[in-house]
């Protein structure tokens, strides 16, 4: 009987053989993929804030600059001017740049961008020129 039982035994770690190894391998699998999914999902995440800062800081030193530029030769177009500039300047402000959570950022984006572009046309400037994140490089 007791050869009987080692035998069961044996049969039944072989059976079981492969259900424990997937069981196993699924365990392997899921810490390894939750892992690379975080620093995949951080690296994601820092490019596009850096593309984001990028853009929404270049709209902030035009309107910047333009203000300073405008603030020479005051009348009533440039007043006009101004007011733009300066709400541009204000949204920018307002922009939650440390609060990767807030729910209307996108919304907020486009908001900034429609002004940009509203400010761009006041001033007979195109606003299609875009802000490239590669590198540029020389060669001699």
């Amino acid at each position: 009987a007791a050869a009987e039982s080692a035998s069961s035994d044996m049969f039944d770690e072989i059976v079981m053989a492969e259900e424990r190894f997937h069981g196993e391998g699924y365990q392997e699998g899921y810490a390894e993929g939750s892992h690379v999914g975080v620093v995949e999902g951080r690296r994601y995440g820092s490019l596009h804030g850096a593309k984001i800062g990028s853009e929404v800081g270049c709209y902030l030193g035009f309107a910047l600059t333009w203000q300073c530029l405008l603030q020479k030769c005051l009348d009533e177009k440039n007043s006009k001017k101004l007011r733009a500039l300066d709400l541009l300047i204000g949204m920018i402000q307002k922009f939650p740049y440390e609060d990767p959570t807030y729910d209307k950022l996108q919304e907020d984006l486009e908001k900034i961008r429609g002004k940009f572009k509203q400010v761009c046309s006041m001033l007979n400037i195109q606003s299609d020129f875009r802000i490239s994140t590669e590198r540029s490089s020389l060669t001699f």
